[in-house]
């Protein structure tokens, strides 16, 4: 893949980010949506790319554009087919109600790499940045976790920062991290926000736990994957008909734990993603006179880097989204 996708993909994520961040705290999560969907799908038809979304979903208005399956762009583009996840608007309710750790994000694989299969199902999972690359398993305690991780890290147990959605599933795995003696970082929404701040030298957390959405296991997973860090998920029923999906995707192996490889294969990954309200990686659209400031993260697994992306965006000269 061209390097230089990555930072096209960034003008993809600024646009939806924009449109999105007009929402903000005014209540209205369907139209927040709506918007996301509408400005990344004009974004991505200025990109020059040939990609099969494998990992997406319908917008909550109900369109499909992104949903898992479609063509984004021609098929005769002269472009080698690529896999695509994205989800135009991450944590719809945190924009509604202007909370923290709603992003806009996108990533791309070679073709046949990410998972398939998995869009409205929901994962149990345990990331890591890259100090503690295999030194976790899901199949553990969260107290074994804590422990190998802050041997990895060189650091107590107590100095551990773990994030886990503040949900009534979880009520047992706080019971346990906090009796384990780690502090916690309880997050309202944006599980995908914290899974890629464990990657983030000073973003202050250190692991991810508990159960979020398919959707931000295969996003975070390809950011942890830029950068060398380390994730398992196992799929869980929460909504009606979900066993039997699970059931079907996983061949009746209910309990198996998906890893990087199975998440992102062993293509060249890159993601890209841009805050729409302030949270633990990036900062929010801030509005001011005639434009905006944008902050994005562009990471590349062929290079390992991560570039972070401050924009300054004028109106007047340029379309507004």
């Amino acid at each position: 893949m061209d390097r230089n996708l990555a930072l096209e993909l960034v003008r993809v994520t600024e646009a939806a980010a924009l449109s999105a961040a007009r929402w903000m705290g005014k209540g209205d999560g369907l139209q927040a949506d709506a918007a996301a969907f509408e400005a990344m799908r004009k974004a991505l038809e200025s990109v020059n790319i040939r990609a099969g979304v494998c990992v997406g979903r319908p917008s909550l208005s109900g369109d499909d554009a992104f949903a898992e399956g479609r063509q984004i762009g021609a098929d005769d583009a002269g472009n080698v087919q690529l896999d695509l996840a994205l989800d135009p608007l991450e944590c719809v309710d945190s924009v509604a109600t202007g909370r923290t750790n709603a992003m806009s994000v996108v990533a791309v694989n070679t073709d046949r790499t990410f998972l398939r299969g998995s869009s409205g199902l929901y994962m149990d999972k345990i990331a890591v940045g890259p100090e503690a690359a295999g030194k976790i398993d899901l199949g553990a305690s969260p107290l074994e976790n804590l422990v190998n991780v802050a041997s990895a890290k060189r650091c107590y147990v107590e100095d551990l920062t773990v994030a886990i959605l503040e949900r009534e599933r979880h009520a047992s795995l706080i019971r346990q991290v906090r009796e384990a003696g780690a502090r916690i970082h309880l997050i309202s929404d944006g599980d995908l926000a914290a899974s890629v701040a464990t990657a983030i030298g000073d973003s202050g957390v250190d692991v991810l736990m508990g159960i979020g959405s398919a959707l931000a296991a295969v996003l975070a997973g390809a950011a942890l994957a830029c950068v060398g860090g380390d994730m398992q998920c196992r799929l869980v029923p929460v909504l009606a008909g979900d066993e039997e999906r699970i059931h079907k995707l996983t061949g009746g192996r209910a309990n198996h734990k998906y890893g990087l490889p199975d998440l992102v294969g062993d293509g060249s990954v890159m993601f890209a993603a841009t805050g729409i309200t302030d949270g633990d990686v990036l900062r929010g659209v801030h509005f001011r006179k005639g434009g905006a400031a944008t902050h994005s993260v562009v990471m590349r697994r062929r290079s390992g880097t991560i570039r972070f992306i401050h924009a300054n965006h004028f109106f007047e000269r340029k379309p507004r989204y």
